[in-house]
């Protein structure tokens, strides 16, 4: 990497949570000065363990629905990877107002302190929910549906938002559509904890896993290292036809959750040999959920040269050794 580079200072919103903190933890590794911006209202301290006392490092407790928080952030900043944001479709069919008001004018904020702060780019994490009720599969990046959920909703207009910064105002954005994300830190706690950390926590504690549907749903489950290093990527590309522009962020295959549940069991097995006779249960299909996801990634590996090293399989291997380790 240029040495150029290795000055930068990256922003990262959100830092405290899942892809935040192990975004945070790549970027300080690679010799880039860090800005974490976190409200904590999702986010984990314990995330930040590991490097809170990098002299490279600062933690700005704020919150994105402040703009003279977000103004405050981005002071002396490179590049943004925008990270800030209420996940979650059952939480936002709950409680759509909260939802909006983090996904929407929270990100608002954020593009409105990048643009008069003059960053370099903003980069910012997007999702496939943006593809709705588009049955097409794979998901190509230009055809999507009408928005299932008040999440989903949030995040279309997000991707509306940075594209009339960049023709307006001259802001470089990059949008990562993020497909089912999994890996170290992610939290297994909570109402709306994902389904790979939350089983894994079940089968541990040789409880039922249970399964919304039947377990023939299918998804992109994408490890934490494809998704770091599409953003690595966002920040330094320097081809101008790959900026102003939204990307899947996936591996690029699917599988079902019944898949799911069988690696996990078998992976999982190894280190307890009880977890294999660990039985499924099957629940009702939940509100907003797509039955198929499945992300077509040629854009991003034609335009960024993107080339994902982990399967659902091989990320499990090592997702599963983390959880083991630190979270029994």
């Amino acid at each position: 990497m240029m040495k150029e580079e290795t000055r930068s200072t990256i922003l990262i919103t959100g830092g405290a949570g899942f892809i935040g903190s192990n975004l945070s933890e790549y970027f300080l590794s690679k010799g880039y000065k860090v800005v974490c911006l976190d409200n904590f209202a999702t986010g984990h301290r314990h995330n930040l363990k590991d490097f809170i006392n990098n002299p490279n490092y600062r933690l700005i407790e704020g919150d994105i629905r402040n703009a003279a928080d977000c103004a405050n952030a981005v002071k002396g900043v490179d590049y943004v990877l925008h990270q800030a944001a209420l996940g979650s479709v059952p939480r936002s069919i709950n409680d759509p107002v909260t939802t909006n008001d983090v996904n929407v004018s929270g990100f608002l904020n954020m593009l409105v302190a990048a643009t008069d702060a003059k960053v370099k780019r903003f980069v910012y994490a997007a999702s496939s929910s943006t593809y709705g009720d588009s049955v097409g599969l794979p998901k190509v990046e230009d055809v999507i549906g009408k928005p299932l959920s008040p999440y989903a909703i949030t995040k279309y207009v997000n991707e509306l938002y940075a594209e009339i910064f960049s023709k307006t105002y001259g802001l470089e954005t990059i949008g990562l559509r993020y497909f089912n994300v999994f890996g170290r830190k992610q939290d297994p706690k909570g109402a709306y904890a994902a389904v790979i950390p939350k089983f894994v926590m079940q089968l541990m504690q040789h409880e039922s896993p249970v399964i919304n549907g039947d377990g023939n749903y299918s998804r992109d489950f994408t490890y934490i290292d494809n998704v770091i290093q599409m953003n690595e990527l966002a920040i330094t590309t320097t081809n101008e036809l790959a900026v102003n522009t939204v990307y899947n962020t996936a591996f690029g295959d699917r599988n079902t959750l019944n898949n799911l549940v069988n690696y996990l069991k078998e992976f999982l097995s190894k280190y307890d040999p009880e977890i294999a006779n660990v039985a499924i249960e099957y629940g009702p299909n939940r509100a907003g959920d797509i039955p198929h996801s499945l992300a077509s990634i040629d854009k991003a590996k034609e335009l960024l040269a993107y080339d994902p090293k982990f399967s659902l399989q091989q990320g499990l291997e090592e997702a599963v050794d983390w959880y083991w380790n630190n979270l029994r």
